[in-house]
């Protein structure tokens, strides 16, 4: 099959600057990387770009907390960064920083491009602003009683229980996460980008395939809701770049973060001149960009980016491209069972290429949750790479060695199954560029499966007892080897420092279409181990060694830790007996769970009271799955009113502890209690 070479770059979604990166990051990378390994394994111009996210007030924040600066802090989590992906093999052509002059200049163009056309406008707002800190507080920054539901301790932009979405003065009871003092009201002039003129570009650009269907779908609900003006502006004290023509203001981090994609290739491109920067930014360019980012920041990617973009005059993303987040054991990942695990954590314990096969052997171009199942993991990994993949070339490799001076046969034993092997190719090829990793990978174990079973039909280690039979044995072997560096080839964007290994052993070089040709009369050197097995004991060991972090970084003091969520969420206002003994608190069980179609928080509960039930939304979809719930006890509010939600009627509330996210934790009463039992 012919192919043209294409001009591509890919850019993944920032790591935030305060931080190290986790197993759950990796699968963005790990996918990103290996089609980035398949591109280039087939000749295309392909570049690779990332960066640090490394502007907003956590960096601030978190800086003031260390006792150094900002600059220190962002610099030495870029080398961290850096680090951890070099060593899962994360081929990034050019790492850099948004907090760069180039991320500047750009940002500043783009914002003066939109206000010159008149995409910019400024109003005053109120806003909340902690007198201890003396600061404005961003959303997040805010907590409180929910103005909607009730509940505490909820953020100062949604609900995390009933899903509600407000602006954080809405709140009741607002407190500053940072110092825990009472915001006080105060107005600031912020700066506005005009995203609702943009309405009619976004509906052809999200519905022209540049998005998956599910981000499309999901887009559709914001066009519903109408789109509104996004604040870009943040009052100092702020680490960030400050807007042109003030003093005290400055770029909201969303806005400089994806220039960091153009930064950073611009960097690239004057440090290296591998690449004309013009030639894929400009707004008539023709070569391709694609963004890979996780699901929970589609948003920005699909809305303000290609909106800021397209009023800048500067040319959309080719396709955005979301993923799925990832479970451990099929629960989210968990600081206590040390499921939580950092990169650095799982590279002192285990080959990173165990990984970078098990996500490849299970993604898919959707935007579906991944579980590691580690026994799975290990399993798969033995079974695949070790047990099916190299196994075919230590079968093979030892009579090439000892028998036949290290060196293939000139001919084909079964010129048929290498042509089969061969014609896979162009399949496999397709899988690749469509992202379909799991498919890829189903059709070349298919074919190791098949490999094997020659060599077993075949048995040369029978024939080569039997006198006239050696260049039949010769034969046979040097197909082996050749069915595997096949195979091998297929698999080098996913493990390539396996690959480099077996190139070594082959006296070879792969590109994509060397699967197309055989190696004859070639000389081999003495096979050597290739990969070890997974052994249980390490990823046991690893568990622990996650645990003991955790450990490590908590509070020593468990006083300290009471004291923590104390001042978090201060104990409420005394109230009397008659006032609490109108809350009818009552044990339910979990009939049924189930996902709200078109909501990110919500999980629909079918609750049996014993012998009533009702129906209750509850924000606890990012700590739970819905199979995890079905049959559990918990604790609900009966004689809460009904309240009409967009996705149904809501009959009352579970109750449930933490301060959300993956910390929800539902009441769950102890053995023996029934439904429909009143909690006193």
């Amino acid at each position: 099959m012919s192919h043209t070479e294409r001009k591509i770059l890919v850019t993944n979604a920032l790591p935030y600057a305060n931080g190290p990166i986790h197993i759950g990051h990796l699968l963005g990378y790990i996918q990103a990387d290996i089609w980035v390994r398949f591109q280039k394994l087939r000749g295309n111009e392909c570049h690779y770009m990332c960066a640090d996210d490394a502007h907003g007030t956590p960096i601030m924040l978190k800086a003031q907390q260390l006792g150094i600066s900002p600059e220190q802090m962002i610099g030495d989590m870029q080398k961290s960064h850096e680090n951890d992906f070099a060593d899962f093999h994360i081929g990034f052509d050019h790492y850099y920083s948004t907090h760069s002059d180039e991320n500047r200049e750009l940002a500043e163009t783009i914002y003066n491009r939109l206000d010159k056309a008149g995409h910019i406008k400024t109003e005053v707002i109120e806003q909340l602003y902690d007198p201890q800190k003396q600061m404005f507080l961003p959303d997040r920054f805010v907590k409180g009683t929910c103005p909607d539901c009730g509940a505490e301790d909820q953020y100062g932009d949604n609900c995390d229980v009933c899903g509600a979405t407000y602006a954080p003065t809405d709140l009741k009871n607002p407190r500053s996460v940072v110092s825990g003092a009472t915001p006080e009201m105060r107005n600031s002039e912020h700066y506005f980008f005009d995203l609702p003129a943009f309405g009619d570009m976004l509906k052809s650009w999200t519905r022209s395939g540049s998005l998956q269907n599910e981000m499309a779908n999901k887009l559709n609900e914001w066009f519903e809701q109408g789109l509104q003006r996004w604040d870009i502006s943040r009052d100092a004290p702020y680490f960030g770049f400050k807007i042109p023509g003030t003093e005290d203001k400055y770029f909201y981090v969303w806005l400089d973060a994806p220039i960091g994609y153009m930064s950073s290739f611009k960097n690239y491109c004057e440090t290296t001149s591998k690449a004309d920067w013009d030639e894929y930014w400009q707004a008539d360019s023709e070569a391709e960009v694609y963004h890979f980012i996780g699901k929970d920041i589609i948003y920005f990617h699909s809305l303000f980016w290609p909106a800021m973009l397209k009023g800048a005059d500067f040319r959309q993303p080719t396709n955005v491209w979301a993923h799925g987040f990832i479970t451990v054991n099929g629960t989210k990942m968990s600081k206590s069972k040390g499921t939580f695990i950092k990169a650095r954590t799982y590279l002192d314990h285990l080959n990173p290429e165990y990984l970078r096969y098990y996500f490849a052997a299970k993604l898919t171009s959707r935007i579906d949750d991944l579980d590691l199942n580690l026994t799975d993991f290990a399993q798969r990994v033995n079974s695949d790479l070790v047990g099916k993949v190299i196994n075919i070339a230590s079968r093979c490799a030892g009579f090439i060695t000892k028998k036949f001076d290290g060196k293939l046969s000139g001919d084909i034993a079964d010129s048929a199954l290498l042509e089969d092997f061969q014609k896979a190719g162009d399949q496999i090829a397709e899988y690749y560029e469509k992202r379909e990793f799991s498919k890829a990978i189903r059709d070349i174990m298919a074919l190791a499966d098949r490999a094997n079973q020659y060599i077993a039909d075949k048995e040369p280690w029978q024939l080569i007892k039997q006198p006239g039979h050696e260049n039949e044995v010769h034969d046979i072997c040097s197909l082996g080897i050749n069915l595997f560096r096949i195979l091998m080839i297929y698999l080098t964007p996913i493990v390539p420092e396996l690959s480099k290994s077996v190139q070594h052993f082959l006296n070879d070089s792969f590109s994509w279409s060397s699967h197309r040709s055989m190696l004859t009369d070639h000389p081999i050197n003495k096979f050597k181990a290739l990969m070890q097995r997974v052994d249980m004991d390490d990823i046991n060991t690893m568990l622990e060694a996650s645990k003991e972090e955790q450990i490590q970084n908590a509070p020593q003091d468990p006083a300290e830790t009471v004291n923590d969520e104390l001042t978090k969420e201060p104990i409420a206002e005394q109230i009397n007996f008659d006032e609490f003994a109108k809350v009818d608190l009552r044990v339910a069980r979990i009939a049924n769970a189930e996902h709200v179609e078109g909501a990110d928080k919500l999980l629909k509960l079918t609750l049996d009271l014993g012998g009533e039930q009702r129906q209750v939304f509850a924000g606890i979809k990012s700590a739970y799955k819905p199979d995890q719930l079905v049959g559990q006890l918990t604790v609900m509010v009966a004689n809460l009113a009904p309240r009409k939600m967009r996705f149904g009627l809501s009959e009352g509330m579970v109750l449930a502890a933490g301060p959300g996210k993956d910390e929800i934790y539902i009441l769950n009463p102890h053995d023996g209690a029934k439904p429909g039992m009143r909690v006193m």
